[in-house]
């Protein structure tokens, strides 16, 4: 067995986080730069290393989840959220559980907070969060961002929903409130359920064919018939048809009603 697949075997030993789901060569690349910055030769040592010092372990999860957001990010699609997609599940039904999957530090699910705001009132929406990633999570619980993650936000929204500070802004606590972040892995935990709107974009392209097939099955599985998954700008979903799942718009899906 050579040493990336033996690092492979004792990181899902050890956390069950199976990197064989992950693109071998964006992944063993990434880990082998990580590696080698740290100063070891193998991943044998690596790997030893980061049973001693949780720090080393937890910028191993963050190089390996890839944490580059900002709020309402590829606008567009986020306007079609906003003018077709939450308008219809509004009328529908009359409050909305809704998933932000794979989170990364909360432009995301804050931005759905804003947003969701303009439809309901925030008692007819939760808004769960999650990532991977606990050290991201925390991040994305505090709330702080550079000035430049929010160039989609509008000076109206900046002075509604944010606290300005020294060194860049700070969601509200009213946004915060409707929003539970919650460490989940994709590949192996249990999905939550009856959810009428999922949101996962730009981590799919990270994984293989195989998984991204387990992933969008249990997507669907989570969805209510309805629900809507709406995915990245470069992870449009080829056959949707074999998860259930119906074209509503550019990278966007509904779940077929029962009886279709």
């Amino acid at each position: 067995m050579d040493d990336y697949q033996e690092f492979i075997n004792q990181v899902y030993k050890k956390t069950g986080i199976n990197l064989s789901l992950y693109k071998e060569a964006q992944m063993k690349r990434r880990l082998t730069s990580l590696r080698d910055k740290r100063g070891f030769s193998s991943f044998r040592d690596y790997f030893h290393a980061m049973q001693q010092n949780q720090e080393m372990f937890e910028e191993f999860l963050q190089r390996m989840t890839i944490n580059v957001s900002e709020f309402f990010r590829n606008k567009g699609r986020w306007d079609v959220l906003d003018s077709r997609i939450l308008p219809a599940l509004k009328a529908e039904r009359g409050r909305l559980s809704v998933w932000s999957a794979a989170c990364s530090t909360g432009e995301e699910p804050y931005s759905l907070s804003i947003l969701l705001r303009k439809h309901m009132r925030p008692d007819q929406f939760s808004i769960l969060a999650t990532d991977l990633d606990q050290s991201i999570l925390d991040k994305a619980g505090h709330g702080f961002y550079a000035e430049k993650a929010l160039k989609e936000v509008t000076e109206k929204e900046k002075e509604q929903y944010f606290i300005k500070e020294e060194m860049g802004l700070r969601i509200s606590g009213e946004i915060k409130k409707s929003i539970q972040f919650k460490r989940h892995n994709l590949l192996a935990d249990a999905y939550p359920s009856s959810m009428d709107l999922i949101l996962c974009r730009n981590v799919m392209i990270y994984f293989t064919e195989e998984a991204k097939k387990e992933i969008y099955h249990r997507f669907a599985a989570s969805l209510k018939p309805g629900g809507i998954l709406f995915v990245g700008s470069t992870e449009q979903i080829f056959s949707p048809e074999q998860y259930g799942l119906i074209p509503e718009d550019t990278f966007f899906y509904k779940k077929a009603p029962v009886g279709n």
